[in-house]
């Protein structure tokens, strides 16, 4: 609903600036501009989907071996000391347990289609020990902001989207980055409000050693910042190349047909791919003729003008705004915003860059708590939708100074 108004509202706005400018200020460029705005970005909705089909083949098919080879199995033994402390409310060895690990591991390797069915499992399976069912349960509201604090090892979709540029996954390390002190700000809030013990052993263990781990990192880079974009390049290839190994060396070991399970993840790669396209075009149309009747440059200009006031000087940002917009209402606006942003300052600029990790740091916060929260009967969410978009903030605030640790 909030999309849908969002959507015709840029139509509305865009051709009432657009009459306003052709019969008051005797602008006569600006209906073609808008005409041919529609155009050329239903042009390059298409084109795209080119690029991304092949992509999300590719990366789809490598997940599918993955899968087969028990990554995500392996994964859910490795965090489950971690979330039974995180869930106390759970009694032990309650289903639920196993969904939510599969769903948190199914979104870590960018398992969407495993993601969501898991997720609702898991959220109906909480529901039945939920003393009041219309109210959302602590254990609830931890777990779906978990879910949409969105952190993610192998973001496919901007992977996928940028695979026109010489290195699509230069962007790998900001986003794991952004996104995961994107979900450590969402945890820090839910735990304060629940009265969980963040300083407990096993916590630590685990939060503090990844912490740790990429604050190195960063350190490195701030020290070294003519080094960042080659970081990336390296450790986060290291990474990918490393998983890669791992997945199919695990499926041989499950003597598992590598090649016919890649196959297989790579058909519904190009079903998922074919799917987005009305999605991504109707998006981009709208937002290609916001641009052009000036509308979107001018709230730009405006935040423009307040940076560069308080005595910021450093802007290229607020050009990826659009994405930071979208992101908590819809996956598939906020990557209609991205590629506009793509389209207009063109791949491995900074402006695309930013807006790339700003796309893979965070979820779609209201649209998972809308349909999980939907799919139970709960009515009263509480803090859920503070603490998601507490997250969402802090996501976006880290995506756009890592971006600039790395690539400024």
């Amino acid at each position: 609903m909030v999309l849908n108004r969002i959507w015709f509202g840029m139509f509305l706005i865009a051709i009432a600036l657009g009459f306003y400018k052709t019969f008051f200020l005797g602008d006569y460029v600006v209906m073609k501009d808008m005409i041919d705005s529609l155009s050329s970005s239903a042009k390059v909705g298409f084109e795209l989907s080119l690029y991304l089909t092949g992509a999300m083949c590719l990366w789809l098919g490598i997940m599918r071996v993955g899968e087969k080879g028990g990554a995500i199995s392996m994964l859910t033994r490795a965090v489950s000391p971690l979330f039974t402390r995180l869930f106390p409310d759970i009694p032990k060895g309650h289903p639920s347990i196993g969904s939510m690990m599969m769903n948190f591991s199914a979104n870590m390797l960018g398992l969407d289609n495993a993601a969501t069915p898991l997720g609702l499992k898991a959220m109906k399976e909480l529901q039945e020990i939920n003393p009041t069912k219309d109210r959302a349960s602590d254990a609830q509201i931890m777990f779906l902001v978990l879910n949409t604090s969105g952190l993610t090892i192998i973001p496919i979709s901007i992977f996928a989207l940028r695979s026109g540029a010489a290195s699509p996954t230069e962007v790998f390390l900001p986003i794991l980055i952004s996104t995961f002190i994107a979900s450590l700000a969402g945890l820090i809030f839910v735990a304060i409000r629940q009265g969980i013990n963040l300083l407990n052993v096993t916590i630590l263990s685990y939060i503090g050693g990844l912490s740790l781990l990429i604050g190195l990192l960063l350190y490195y880079v701030v020290q070294h910042p003519s080094q960042g974009e080659a970081v990336s390049v390296v450790v986060g290839g290291g990474i990918m190349f490393s998983i890669i190994s791992v997945f199919i060396l695990l499926a041989i070991r499950k003597k598992v047909n590598v090649y016919e399970s890649f196959i297989d993840g790579a058909k519904g790669g190009f079903n998922v791919a074919i799917s987005i396209i009305p999605y991504l075009i109707a998006i981009l149309c709208a937002i290609a003729l916001f641009r052009a009747s000036g509308a979107l440059d001018g709230i730009l200009n405006g935040i423009r003008w307040f940076v560069l006031g308080i005595g910021l000087s450093v802007t290229e940002w607020v050009d990826a705004l659009p994405v930071a917009f979208m992101k908590p209402l819809s996956g598939g606006g906020a990557r209609g915003a991205y590629v506009e942003v793509m389209s207009n300052f063109g791949v491995g600029s900074l402006q695309e860059l930013i807006a790339a990790t700003m796309q893979g740091s965070t979820e779609t916060t209201f649209y998972v708590l809308a349909v999980y929260f939907g799919s139970v009967g709960i009515k009263k969410t509480r803090y859920a939708v503070t603490a998601g978009l507490f997250a969402d903030l802090v996501g976006i605030i880290a995506a756009i100074i890592v971006s600039y640790i790395f690539f400024g």
